[in-house]
């Protein structure tokens, strides 16, 4: 994994070179002290991993990244702990690093920037793949990388996606089977949804566009190990 970092404190720079350093699979690419020097570089490159400070000299972090297009997979790292509620509502990013932070807790940051990179593959997968669903007698062409999320009211099951709501008798059990191995996970008793579709989290409740599904507490854990968190 190629990566760079965003970090205005010299002695922080030498750390996290230092922690970098000591994992083979990982390739500082570049440093920069402010977010606009970045800026221009990741217009012109890609990396993989971003180490990013949120208390930057001409923006923050927060907001820098937010500017972006098609942001890397992004490691916050800073001394204010009370940031991390907030930059956690950014998919982009997978964890926050609370300075002085040790090697053992910099490579579990790694692990989990290296299980969001695999996530893209599972979407791929599905990617074009299609089935019909007979709804009211009409054939419904479904794109099952478009599906946002499946709920269940009793006998019956309402899929949602970017185009489309149906609803028509089956149980929430079949589909848990059908889109097994794919990017959907069960955050609720009667909730299917489809974690690349995740925009942010507040409390027990996760926001897919401008849908608000609940999260059950024991869905919960499945939910954050399904987007990286």
């Amino acid at each position: 994994m190629t990566c760079i970092i965003i970090e205005d404190e010299i002695p922080a720079q030498k750390i996290l070179q230092n922690f970098i350093g000591k994992i083979p699979s990982l390739e500082l690419v570049n440093t920069f002290k402010a977010a606009i020097e970045a800026n221009s570089f990741l217009n012109s490159h890609t990396v993989d991993v971003v180490f990013l400070d949120i208390n930057l000299p001409d923006m923050s972090g927060l907001d820098f990244i937010k500017t972006v297009k098609n942001p890397p997979v992004v490691i916050m790292t800073t001394a204010y702990p009370e940031h991390a509620v907030s930059s956690f509502e950014l998919r982009t990013i997978v964890d926050y690093l609370v300075k002085p932070f040790s090697f053992d807790r910099f490579l579990k940051a790694i692990n989990k920037a290296k299980d969001r990179m695999e996530v893209p593959k599972l979407s791929e997968e599905s990617k074009g793949e299609t089935i019909f669903l007979n709804v009211d007698k009409t054939m419904h062409k479904i794109v099952l990388n478009e599906i946002l999320f499946i709920e269940s009211d009793r006998n019956y099951i309402t899929l949602v996606t970017q185009t489309q709501k149906l609803s028509f008798i089956d149980s929430l059990k079949n589909w848990t089977e059908k889109l097994q191995g794919k990017q959907f996970v069960q955050v609720h008793k009667s909730f299917i949804i489809n974690s690349q579709c995740v925009d942010k989290i507040t409390g027990n409740t996760v926001f897919l566009n401008a849908n608000k599904i609940p999260i059950g507490r024991t869905y919960k854990p499945n939910l954050l190990k399904a987007l990286g968190i």
